[in-house]
């Protein structure tokens, strides 16, 4: 009897365990696919995630609209407002303000790839009103101890060209940690941060300036397929969603 009732109450756990991881993540959401699920009425703005459990709390934007909404948004530029040549515990931890230009982390970038098979969303404007993107099937991000390697393919094309897939398998450079396979510094010589191969096509957390400025080539934040090598953009933001 003993045994047969320890049995039935197993066999009820695991039935319950999916409702209550549901119920969890509809408290604790872990990222803004989770919190569109909730309401799909709620309109793009500033929400508190758990990228990591009930300990990680963190204010991101989320964008509900482009391309289907759901869009956990990890990196923005738009005003040149947030200096983005950093270190690397800053680019680990996070910096800036989700109402404005930000850097999500590292750390978190990590656990919202890593909790699902993601997809990265890459929007970006020019000074003269121009808005493209460049969307990319499978995204992540690995662990700390691997240097951060960025994993990138399935490109889609929406305007901006592939300036990404360059980076893939990279590892996370800053000024103050070099993990290109340059001979020096890409991050000290373009002047930003970020999965530098030898160097870039993608400059997204350089300098920010206005358009076309060769002044000093290639520091500003750049996407090379679409603008060129020496066009800084006005806006680009990247962002990051489940694949249902």
């Amino acid at each position: 009897m003993t045994s047969l009732l320890f049995q039935l109450v197993s066999v009820f756990l695991l039935l319950l365990a999916p409702l209550l991881t549901s119920c969890q993540q509809l408290l604790q959401p872990v990222d803004c696919s989770a919190i569109y699920q909730q309401n799909r009425t709620k309109p793009s703005g500033v929400y508190t995630i758990y990228p990591a459990g009930k300990s990680s709390a963190v204010k991101v934007y989320c964008d509900m609209t482009s391309e289907g909404g759901r869009w956990t948004v990890f990196q923005r530029r738009m005003d040149g407002t947030v200096n983005f040549y950093r270190g690397w515990n800053q680019y680990k931890t996070g910096f800036g303000n989700p109402t404005g230009e930000y850097w999500l982390g590292l750390d978190n970038i990590y656990h919202l790839s890593n909790n699902r098979k993601s997809e990265l969303l890459v929007n970006m404007e020019d000074f003269q009103g121009k808005k493209v993107f460049a969307r990319y099937s499978s995204f992540s991000v690995g662990a700390a101890g691997g240097g951060f390697v960025l994993s990138v393919s399935g490109f889609i094309n929406g305007g901006a060209g592939d300036s990404l897939s360059y980076h893939n398998r990279m590892k996370f450079s800053t000024f103050d940690k070099d993990q290109d396979t340059w001979p020096w510094n890409c991050a000290t010589s373009f002047l930003g941060a970020f999965w530098y191969n030898s160097c870039n096509y993608a400059n997204p957390n350089g300098v920010y300036r206005s358009g076309t400025n060769s002044t000093f080539s290639a520091v500003g934040v750049k996407w090379q397929t679409w603008k060129g090598r020496d066009y800084s953009l006005k806006s680009i933001s990247m962002k990051i969603r489940p694949v249902l």
